[in-house]
């Protein structure tokens, strides 16, 4: 692994970003941007707050949101449509990452998460405003459009600015973002909701957002790049993609609840999303600069990355959407205290996150995501295997703490090994290809798991019952031992195949990915 650890020391960011405080600093010739790493130690400090507080939004926004749906649904009505609030953001989200991640490559990181921030802010203002649960769907999706662009592009920025073996220490702090974001979201939504308005939780975002908006126009400078022809942008591929993944995360989001699996919406869908993913392909083998080119699938070593996070976002759903339901239905916690078993998962993620990097200098990215995903595939069987009924609150929170611990030594070899293997012309791709691949794992596990639970919960209750409608009998005092058994036995199960999704993630790393990655120096 030697080789994968010295391609990053040393070498500086020579043709990635410079961090300096006037516009000419970062445009100078080759000459002085050899001497860019010294500056950029120094000036790079507003920069990584300025990311920082550009994933806050993001990483804030769904827990914030979360909070105050009651008095959303209260003010506005459409509770039946009030999923859409998360489900519509989402999906735009998780659309636009492979055409934000082609522009940044095209014309640059900074004029891309720029507009992602205005967009994101403009969104915000409009949900402040708006008079209807239709409105509010509709201005949120425009939310998620900028948050496409905030997810991918701060973290290849992050990869810009830090050399191989200093980058742990920025995505560290990304991370960090999120666990706070996971603990402080719900307290500030419960605090604006109940002594201001909800709609502050949208209005908060503007000052976050305005000073994120000026340390990177002040402060982020792009080196100049000679380009020997006009950039063409492949506009009917990017409009392929975005409709190709709308009908495929609109089915696998609405498939089973608004209407049943195996109904004509559903196999509509479905089939329409094939049918789109094929003429996305031949859309993409005719353009000159395709949104998703070829090459991210056939390098073995993207390839294998994208497959192992998009298990990673298969799993997820099972600690992040199950547990909740777990703590407050058979161990009978509030909100807050649910919330804080899940929390202990993203208070220790950041933590062997940032220490991973003394494990990936030696042993290599690949066995290092061995260890992760190994150890978490172990403490994911551990819940149901280990666990008795109905349990203490400490024991999930447990097994929370070690997860998050296993997957932080998972994930971030993997993200920094491949974003190493790529120039920088090919970096925002990349990075929005793997983050493309672990949302629509996330949208496919709440699919399956979803449905898996349900189909357990009838199993057990020899009806037609769902997990939502046993949990608010629950929630609303009912205390059936029975119903909190059958509610446990549907996690367990959820847990079991998180067990088998992180399996999958193992057999990828085994079997597909490269011992050692192709790792490019810094000025390559």
């Amino acid at each position: 692994m030697a080789a994968e650890a010295d391609a990053g020391t040393g070498a500086g960011t020579g043709t990635g970003l410079l961090a300096g405080a006037d516009g000419g600093a970062g445009a100078a010739a080759p000459a002085a941007r050899a001497k860019a790493p010294a500056r950029d130690t120094v000036r790079r400090g507003p920069v990584v707050a300025a990311l920082m507080l550009g994933m806050a939004l993001a990483a804030l926004d769904g827990t914030i949101v979360a909070t105050a749906v009651p008095q959303i649904v209260g003010d506005l009505g459409g509770f039946s449509a009030f999923s859409w609030l998360f489900s519509g953001y989402l999906l735009a989200v998780t659309v636009t990452l492979p055409v934000y991640g082609k522009l940044s490559d095209t014309f640059g990181r900074k004029p891309v998460l720029i507009a992602g921030i205005i967009l994101f802010l403009l969104g915000s203002t409009l949900c402040a405003g708006a008079w209807n649960m239709a409105s509010l769907i509709a201005f949120r999706i425009v939310q998620g459009l900028g948050g496409g662009a905030l997810q991918g592009t701060i973290q290849t920025i992050a990869a810009d600015l830090y050399p191989l073996d200093e980058r742990p220490k920025i995505v560290s702090k990304i991370s960090t973002v999120w666990a706070v974001s996971a603990v402080a979201g719900p307290a500030v939504g419960g605090l604006l909701t109940a002594y201001a308005d909800w709609r502050w939780i949208f209005l908060i975002n503007l000052p976050v957002g305005a000073v994120a908006l000026w340390l990177i126009a002040r402060h982020l400078v792009e080196p100049l790049r000679e380009r020997d022809r006009r950039p063409r942008i492949d506009w009917p591929g990017a409009l392929a993609v975005f409709l190709t993944g709308t009908l495929l995360l609109t089915a696998l989001v609405q498939g089973g609840v608004a209407w049943p699996w195996l109904s004509a919406p559903s196999l509509g869908l479905f089939a329409a999303a094939a049918a789109g993913a094929a003429a996305t392909v031949l859309i993409e083998r005719r353009a000159a600069e395709p949104i998703i080119p070829g090459w991210v699938w056939r390098r073995r070593t993207i390839a294998a990355v994208n497959l192992a996070l998009g298990a990673l976002g298969l799993l997820m759903i099972a600690p992040t959407v199950f547990l909740p339901t777990y703590a407050q239905s058979v161990l009978g916690l509030g909100p807050i205290a649910a919330g804080f078993v899940l929390s202990a998962m993203t208070l220790s993620w950041p933590v062997s996150a940032a220490w991973s990097n003394r494990v990936y200098t030696r042993i290599g990215f690949r066995n290092t995501a061995i260890i992760g995903i190994g150890t978490g595939m172990l403490v994911l069987l551990s819940f149901p295997l280990l666990i008795p009924y109905p349990g203490e609150a400490w024991q999930p929170t447990l097994v929370m703490f070690l997860l998050g611990a296993a997957l932080g030594i998972f994930q971030l070899p993997l993200i920094v090994g491949v974003q190493s293997t790529v120039p920088w012309a090919e970096r925002g791709t990349t990075t929005a290809s793997v983050l493309f691949c672990r949302q629509v794992g996330q949208s496919l596990g709440a699919a399956l798991f979803g449905a898996l639970a349900n189909a357990v919960l009838a199993s057990r209750l020899g009806g037609s019952e769902d997990l939502d409608s046993v949990a608010r009998t629950l929630a609303d005092g009912a205390s059936q031992d029975h119903l909190r058994r059958a509610v446990a036995t549907a996690v367990d199960y959820v847990y079991i195949g998180a067990a088998g999704a992180a399996a999958l993630a193992l057999l990828v790393l085994v079997f597909l990915a490269p011992r050692r990655f192709p790792v490019l120096g810094d000025r390559d």
